[in-house]
């Protein structure tokens, strides 16, 4: 179930809200879980089970890894809980693509497995083993109820899309959270501005993607077109579901942690990973960099450590070589500016910072975006003119002017400058009162077009589906 779907939004998150809010303290989780999985089971029946396997065996662990705290053994349950957590990642993600390379390099026949991905796993088992390390680590609390812990894993507003919520995060909201009415409308602003940016901007460049695809007689501005359109694209899918996500927490008590924050304005590819999928990047920092040594070793342990983590973190989008060409080609980049390269980028201006950070970005999502790597080397080999395109043709004319105003729209919404400009106009009493008497119109009329393009069937696909 999309939180973009008429389904959704107008059945399954108001029924949710209204039980939600009728129901005693003590029943709020109960209705949480029961929803959760509800919603889980709606989109992945087959694989609910999985999920709350997923969930027990996250719930056990941490309980042995508590009783067994100080001892001789202390190290084994939390082993076992990686082991038992990645071992469905493992099998479901990475089985056909572990199949296709030993055929390919032993010239054997192995017949592919051709598993579905379980919706969510990538991120629910994260939040697992999130849990077992900081309860290890002594930094968060054994949860010894397993339904309030099947609800932190099953929460509905992240299961499927993240942000990855730590148990941390969230731990003392799972036992005893509040509600306002500000909170609530702070929740409905955020979510219907997240629905926005994917069904109004998101869709609309995925429609510019289709267009590309469709085209046999490409032109080399197309390529570029489709490049820039692609990075807008993810950027305002996934950013967008992340703003719905934090606004459904903020709705039902929780404050979860910013995911994005205007990664397109960076002058630096490192400053990009620091505003880009957050939730992430801390994720590998705090349980795969830092634990490796993380720049506290030598070079040569430092470029090693760097490599695993971007290594994994291609592979965590998905098992295909150009995610692993992905995250290397990050780890080089990342590499090249902490040896020297950030020292000489701060010397120059900074629009020709952030012109460097905007080219490689927008290579970067052209690798990731390919459907294996013959795609991927043609795409940029149409970039930088080696397939002997023209440089444009009517055809691209025409698609330009026609997504030219959503390109447009699109690039200033991905800056701040839009809520700059509001905040400053917050400032002042007058300002104030303008946009109080305008934030509900324009929102209401957001939610009515929304609405529309949704009734209308248009394009919806929600890329991150694929992770």
């Amino acid at each position: 179930m999309l939180f973009s779907s008429i389904t959704f939004l107008y059945y399954f998150l108001p029924a949710v809200l209204v039980l939600y809010y009728l129901v005693p303290s003590s029943m709020k989780n109960t209705v949480l879980l029961a929803a959760s999985l509800f919603f889980y089971f709606y989109g992945e029946p087959a694989y609910s089970i999985l999920m709350i396997m997923a969930s027990l065996s996250g719930y056990l662990h941490g309980l042995w890894i508590e009783k067994a705290r100080n001892g001789r053994f202390a190290k084994v349950p939390l082993v076992s809980s990686i082991i038992l957590g990645l071992g469905p990642l493992v099998y479901f993600k990475y089985t056909d693509f572990l199949i296709s390379n030993v055929n390919t390099v032993f010239g054997s026949n192995l017949t592919p497995l051709r598993l579905a991905l379980p919706i969510g796993i990538s991120f629910y088992t994260f939040q697992i083993m999130s849990y077992t390390i900081d309860v290890y680590r002594g930094k968060a609390g054994v949860q010894r109820n397993f339904f309030d812990f099947a609800t932190y894993v099953s929460l509905f507003p992240q299961l499927i899309a993240g942000p990855i919520v730590r148990y941390t995060t969230i731990e003392a909201e799972l036992e005893n959270r509040t509600h306002s009415l500000d909170d609530f409308a702070y929740g409905v602003n955020r979510f219907i501005i997240g629905l926005s940016k994917k069904v109004l901007l998101a869709n609309t460049l995925g429609e510019l993607g289709k267009v590309f695809g469709s085209i046999d007689d490409k032109t080399l501005l197309l390529y570029w077109t489709y490049a820039v359109a692609f990075t807008l694209q993810i950027y305002f899918d996934f950013s967008g579901y992340s703003d719905m996500a934090i606004g459904m927490g903020r709705m039902l008590g929780f404050r979860f942690l910013e995911n994005f924050n205007y990664p397109l304005i960076s002058g630096s590819i490192t400053e990009f990973w620091r505003r880009w999928h957050m939730s992430l990047g801390t994720w590998f920092r705090d349980y795969v960099y830092i634990p490796m040594g993380g720049n506290r070793v030598s070079r040569l342990k430092w470029l090693r450590n760097i490599t695993v983590v971007w290594l994994l973190t291609g592979l965590w989008h998905g098992a295909e070589w150009n995610f692993v060409i992905w995250g290397l080609y990050f780890a080089l980049f990342l590499a090249l500016e902490k040896l020297f390269l950030k020292k000489l980028l701060d010397r120059i201006p900074s629009v020709f910072r952030h012109l460097y950070t905007l080219f490689f970005i927008l290579i970067s999502f052209v690798i990731f975006n390919a459907d294996g790597m013959a795609e991927c080397i043609m795409n940029l080999k149409g970039m930088f003119g080696m397939l002997g395109v023209p440089l444009t043709s009517s055809a691209t004319t025409y698609y330009l002017r026609s997504y030219a105003l959503t390109l447009v729209v699109a690039a200033i919404a991905a800056t701040p400058v839009v809520t700059d400009l509001l905040n400053k106009l917050s400032q002042k009493s007058r300002g104030a009162a303008i946009i109080n008497a305008l934030e509900p119109v324009v929102l209401g009329l957001l939610l009515l077009v929304v609405t529309g393009y949704l009734v209308d069937g248009s394009f919806n696909p929600f890329l991150y589906f694929r992770f």
